[in-house]
């Protein structure tokens, strides 16, 4: 069944002693603008954590298979959608891209949405090699950044063996690696999501991948950890629901109810007790509904 309403939300979520979303421009550092010095978590990072949940929740099969995932081979799943609506003949040739009308590009895309959850979420271009044409996608997330500056740390670290018999010859039998690591002590992070009831139309968004998609938000970082992320935890999740497809309020004026601030007598925030949030669900604006799915 596809979405009949409209939906905003904000995601709140925090890091303790972990590099949320590391840059590899900047020598894997944490994400951060650097004006600002607010720490930075890409749209990417997050839609790859919520990638993983979906696919360890429902095994990567269809209807729940998953498109960008790792060691994917994107052409060669391009092909599979040509030999499932029976265009097998379009993929003779060398100029691939090129076979195939219009409607045989429509069937596979459609395909694709069908058996891809994160093409009918967030779209994809699938026009290289196999053309099976380009997915907007009726679920957008913005940049998650940080309610105050961060501060990145970055720590020595000793492994007690070393890769080779040549680092052990050198070492004289020391067998010690030396290396890197950067965390961020602490930081609250703030994303915000976009859900378009007329583009889930054109995907076949429904009911069941929307309620998938909030349980992934809520869940995801649970099932995402690792020695370089520390710990992160969702700490909120506020979805804004409208009456209509269109909408019954801008977006930002939803998101600006949701205010999180240090605690006055907080010098130096180690924990999400040291901030408050606070929703303003008063004279909500008409056709609008709050869902604080984690609070």
């Amino acid at each position: 069944m596809s979405l009949s309403n409209r939906y905003d939300f904000v995601l709140v979520f925090d890091v303790r002693d972990g590099n949320p979303n590391g840059d590899p421009d900047a020598g894997n550092l944490p994400r951060l603008d650097s004006e600002s010095g607010h720490g930075l978590v890409t749209d990417v990072s997050l839609k790859r954590k919520v990638r993983n949940f979906v696919g360890m929740m429902k095994g990567e099969v269809p209807p729940f298979d998953i498109y960008i995932k790792e060691k994917a081979v994107l052409n060669q799943t391009h092909e599979k959608a040509y030999v499932a609506i029976g265009a097998e003949d379009a993929l003779k040739g060398e100029d691939k891209k090129r076979k195939g009308g219009g409607d045989t590009v429509d069937q596979a895309r459609k395909w694709m949405c069908a058996n891809f959850y994160d093409v009918r979420t967030f779209g994809a271009v699938m026009s290289t090699g196999v053309n099976c044409g380009q997915v907007r996608g009726p679920v957008q997330l913005t940049f998650a950044r940080s309610v105050e500056p961060i501060v990145a740390l970055e720590h020595s670290i000793t492994r007690m063996a070393v890769a080779t018999e040549a680092e052990a010859e050198k070492q004289q039998g020391d067998n010690r690696t030396m290396g890197r690591k950067h965390t961020v002590p602490y930081g609250v992070y703030v994303a915000h999501g976009f859900i378009s009831a007329f583009l889930a139309k054109q995907t076949g968004f429904g009911e069941d991948d929307l309620e998938l998609l909030l349980q992934s938000l809520e869940h995801m970082f649970e099932h995402d950890r690792s020695a370089a992320r520390g710990e992160m935890a969702t700490r909120g999740l506020y979805v804004f629901k409208h009456d209509s497809e269109l909408g019954n309020a801008h977006a930002h004026t939803l998101f600006d109810r949701i205010q999180i601030k240090r605690k006055a007598d907080v010098d130096v925030p180690r924990s999400f007790a040291d901030y408050t949030v606070s929703v303003d669900e008063a004279n909500l604006p008409a056709g609008v509904s709050l869902d604080k799915r984690v609070a």
